[in-house]
């Protein structure tokens, strides 16, 4: 047999697979828009954070907030892009869990394991709402930052911080997969991944700057993706840095998110096998 005829049918699985996306991205929509108010409240949660924090600011010495690019930035400047990558990593990892969490309960996880469609497949789809979702939604948060409270954001770095995300959205995908092993073996096994986003959260500089905060926080920040993530949204859009900026943090998030995928893919494998062996697939 040759390699072109193996190479083939691989191509045709990949296909395949790949047409079936769609299908939970229509799935997951439409589940999400029969639920508006919860769909438009979500942005409303995102604007009464903004009014929060523009008071917090308030108390914030200007002295105290790190300079981007040479210049010194507002404090709502400074959390604008934290609150975002942190809200939306938060997002992200609830809607994975919540999406495996209701074909639980509403007993068609067995069905749709035991169909012709690959383990990677169903993960992914968990996931390819949030991956349409999540970047319209932040792009429509910024826009509105930027034309009711002026945040200043340098259009050359919007190129390299998408890159940047495309980089850090592994990271949280493996998390996420983490996290639907865990519902798959615990049943309600997410609380302690959530309490691992808080405190990735916390020590990220996401709300205030790291000199604030307790030497150890800030040292720990230098091995932490979201920290990484967001002060490499702040040079570029902030410091307008450009691909300089983002160069080392993609040197240091490409690996850690392929290691994260890898990680949470084996988890939930070892998790479904466990729980095929055992007869429990469609228990809750």
């Amino acid at each position: 047999m040759s390699a072109t005829s193996v190479r083939l049918p691989r191509l045709t699985t990949v296909v395949e697979e790949t047409a079936k996306l769609p299908a939970f991205l229509r799935r997951d929509f439409l589940i999400a828009w029969s639920y508006r108010v919860g769909f438009f409240s979500d942005f409303a949660n995102l604007a009464a954070q903004m009014v929060l924090f523009f008071f917090v600011g308030e108390l914030i010495d200007a002295g105290e907030l790190p300079t981007y690019g040479g210049a010194q930035v507002t404090y709502l400047e400074f959390v604008t892009l934290g609150i975002v990558l942190n809200v939306f990593v938060q997002v992200a990892l609830t809607r994975t869990s919540e999406a495996l969490r209701t074909e639980q309960m509403i007993g068609t996880l067995e069905a749709l394991l035991t169909t012709p469609t690959a383990t990677a497949t169903v993960q992914l789809g968990s996931a390819v709402f949030d991956l349409v979702y999540m970047p319209i939604r932040t792009g429509v948060l910024l826009l509105f930052m930027a034309l009711v409270v002026g945040l200043d954001l340098h259009a050359s770095g919007v190129l390299p911080s998408l890159v940047l995300m495309l980089a850090f959205i592994p990271f949280v995908w493996g998390l996420g997969i983490s996290t639907a092993a865990a519902i798959l073996t615990f049943r309600r096994g997410s609380g302690m991944m959530g309490l691992g986003t808080l405190a990735l959260g916390l020590a990220s500089g996401a709300f205030f700057p790291l000199t604030l905060l307790p030497g150890w926080v800030a040292s720990v920040a230098q091995y932490n993706p979201l920290a990484i993530a967001i002060e490499g949204l702040r040079e570029t859009l902030l410091g307008g840095n450009g691909w300089a900026g983002i160069a080392g943090d993609l040197a240091v998030l490409i690996p850690i998110s392929a290691v994260t995928v890898a990680i949470g893919s084996l988890l939930f494998r070892l998790a479904l096998r466990r729980e095929r062996r055992r007869g429990t697939l469609g228990l809750y």
